[in-house]
């Protein structure tokens, strides 16, 4: 009987499922390579934005459920969820992976369950299988399978238990021993593959959201050149039965959607052509939005003769969240910085940044000459603005 569970990355995935697994009950232990991370959890503290997340930290915490730690312990359930990000070039990067693997190499035992719930290119599972024996491990006796993780950030304490998963493991045995451990805590199906297929799906979910976003940012810039209203067009064509085309935006940012495509891509070269297209438009979309943004304080600055003071409201990566990671609108910032830009920075979700001088939004909204929509948080729905508007991401849409 399961009864024990070492969660390694305690970051956006790893401590809400950590915290989760301990008020279902489980003892848990955290493991971080970040000591301050280490102390905050300890602390029952949360480093990161998430609805309802500190409360779930706290109440494992008190109840002595869940603690955290620099260091591997035994346990009966392994999980590792920390981050695979990609080399320049857009070559997948698993080293957080190994790392992790070598992480617990000295503490699985026989009957042991360990978990890959990273998203990673195909054949990381087994990446991590070999890790193990190279370690000195006889992975005969493990359970070793993937499941990533597939929840939306603002939602994520929901979605960990409603959501289906996809349980892939290195042998039918292992798939079925960790879909069983997954269903005591899952509401959602748990369905059982192999390895190479479980990590296959989530590359693909993601990238489908990126192709389909692709098509809506192409769509605003060609709507920009045809003097179009593309909100108005969107909210009009998707009144056919058959068509559901998604919102444009600043790019597309975050750990899942702006990555995950290139893992394909890297691997299936010329026969991603579709997958590789979509990255680049997204790409593109990004320095399209600070071109237009260049030209309005060009514009602005000959028509006043003097430079205007420019509101980048938002620089997360998506609405109501506080993740800057790969962000769109945190690169449109730091461009406009570059070019020497009067520029004001302004994210409601981060109280404050190590390197950043954050301003009130509404302070902001009044005081900056051009006032740019970045990410649609819902702080700025409302907002009563002085200066000129740039809208990238439709905020001002049914005001």
């Amino acid at each position: 009987m399961t009864k024990s569970i070492c969660v390694v990355g305690l970051g956006y995935i790893g401590l809400p499922t950590a915290a989760l697994l301990a008020n279902h009950g489980y003892s848990v232990l955290g493991i971080d390579v970040a000591p301050e991370v280490v102390e905050v959890i300890n602390n029952g503290n949360i480093h990161i934005v998430e609805p309802e997340l500190d409360a779930y930290v706290a109440k494992a915490v008190a109840s002595k459920q869940l603690s955290a730690s620099l260091k591997a312990q035994p346990a009966d359930v392994f999980i590792l969820a920390v981050p695979t990000p990609f080399h320049d070039g857009h070559v997948p990067n698993i080293d957080y992976v190994i790392a992790a693997t070598r992480s617990i190499s000295g503490v699985v035992k026989e009957g042991d369950i360990v978990i890959l719930e990273s998203t990673s290119p195909v054949g990381t599972t087994e990446k991590v299988e070999e890790v193990l024996k190279d370690e000195g491990v006889d992975t005969s006796s493990l359970f070793i399978a993937h499941c990533p993780e597939r929840v939306l950030p603002g939602h994520i304490m929901r979605e960990l238990v409603e959501n289906d998963r996809i349980v892939g493991g290195l042998t039918e045995e292992s798939g079925e021993k960790v879909a069983d451990f997954y269903r005591t805590f899952v509401s959602g199906d748990v369905l059982v593959t192999d390895a190479r297929t479980a990590e296959m799906a989530k590359l693909t979910e993601n990238s489908f959201r990126d192709v389909n976003i692709a098509f809506a940012n192409e769509l605003s810039i060609l709507c920009d050149k045809f003097q179009i209203d593309v909100w108005e067009l969107i909210r009009l064509a998707n009144r056919h039965p058959r068509v559901n085309i998604l919102q444009p935006g600043t790019g597309v940012g975050g750990h899942c959607i702006a990555v995950d495509p290139w893992f394909i891509v890297h691997a299936g070269g010329e026969d991603a052509r579709i997958i590789r297209a979509a990255r680049e438009i997204n790409d593109y979309k990004t320095e399209w939005v600070i071109e237009r943004i260049l030209r309005e304080v060009m514009m602005f600055t000959e028509e006043r003769g003097k430079a205007p003071s420019v509101a980048c409201m938002g620089l997360a990566f998506k609405p109501n969240i506080d993740d800057l990671r790969e962000s769109p609108a945190l690169e449109v910032f730091q461009a406009l910085v570059r070019d020497n830009a009067d520029v004001l920075a302004v994210e409601p979700n981060l109280k404050r940044h190590k390197s950043i001088v954050l301003t009130d939004y509404h302070n902001a909204a009044i005081s900056a000459d051009i006032v740019v929509y970045l990410v649609a948080h819902n702080e700025f729905k409302h907002l009563k603005v002085s200066g000129k508007v740039l809208d990238f991401c439709g905020v001002t849409v049914n005001r």
